[in-house]
């Protein structure tokens, strides 16, 4: 099958409307493409299209895109509830629900029966593509779409072969993230692909690090900023993807591959206490304000 991926004839359909689906419909809309934004949840939806409105309002008021513009983009934005409604006919699915294989092959079977033409793209970071194919009877037409945390920031977009990708899903899923603006990398599917399992590395170790007394998390975090030129520290960037996030995947690579992915009791301890990142308002840090401010004890 051949396709075509543009602005002007490509319909999008993202699922779940949570911090990483309604980012991904932002860029998208942004970018010029008819997009459906779906969740059961209608006060999810609500929530979901106020911050991608706030996101385009603030790129208006930094001077980076016009009133005309941000006009434009969310008109091009509906939602809905039904998940039938907003994947019949549209080309590329993109699903955002939590990283949980059995959810995430319900999604796909449900997208398939309704749409098996269309492409597939689960957002997730570490599970396996091929495993979550298995739903669909079409499993040359499913991809990994590993978007990061926040997507109109965050450029990379980790793309996974699964074991039935059909090549010219690929093609076009590049297509796509060339069309978002995205810088691109295409990986095979296996545990925790390429970025995740750099990524949790350092995260757990700096979380080690706090646990054994070595520095504050404060200090943890600038020694990567200053000297590594990272953009983020280790403990904040775990505060703004979620703790509980960052346990679960942690968990996963540690069956899959071994003991240096093992989660630390603190990682353990503060999920369990709630304390799951920004979103909580706690984490390694206190998120009260909606800036990381000194690291609540």
């Amino acid at each position: 099958m051949t396709y075509t991926i543009s602005p002007e004839s490509t319909v999008l359909a993202v699922l779940g409307a949570g911090t990483m689906g309604h980012g991904i419909a932002q860029i998208a809309i942004a970018a010029g493409f008819q997009t459906r934004l779906q969740d059961i949840s209608e006060a999810a939806l609500e929530r979901g299209r106020g911050r991608i409105v706030a996101v385009l309002d603030g790129g208006v008021s930094r001077g980076k895109s016009t009133p005309e513009a941000r006009d434009a983009a969310i008109a091009r934005l509906s939602v809905a509830t039904d998940l039938a409604t907003a994947v019949r006919g549209a080309d590329i699915v993109i699903e955002a629900a939590p990283e949980r294989a059995e959810l995430k092959q319900q999604i796909l079977a449900a997208v398939h029966a309704v749409s098996p033409s269309a492409i597939f793209g689960t957002n997730t970071s570490s599970l396996s593509v091929t495993g979550i194919a298995a739903a669909s009877p079409h499993p040359e037409r499913v991809v990994g779409m590993h978007f990061f945390n926040p997507p109109h920031v965050m450029k990379l977009l980790e793309i996974v072969r699964g074991r039935d990708t059909a090549p010219e899903v690929v093609g076009a899923t590049r297509a796509l993230g060339l069309a978002l603006g995205r810088e691109l990398i295409v990986v095979s599917d296996t545990a925790g692909f390429a970025t995740s399992r750099l990524g949790l590395v350092i995260g757990l170790e700096a979380i080690r690090m706090l646990e054994q007394g070595v520095a504050s998390a404060a200090e943890i975090d600038l020694a990567m900023k200053s000297g590594y030129r990272h953009p983020m520290g280790p403990l904040e960037l775990t505060d703004l993807v979620g703790l509980d996030v960052r346990l679960a995947i942690a968990e996963h690579l540690h069956r899959e591959l071994g003991e240096v992915f093992r989660p630390p009791e603190l990682l353990r301890r503060l999920v369990a206490a709630g304390r799951h990142g920004k979103k909580a308002g706690l984490g390694f840090y206190d998120w009260s304000s909606g800036e990381a401010r000194p690291p609540a004890e």
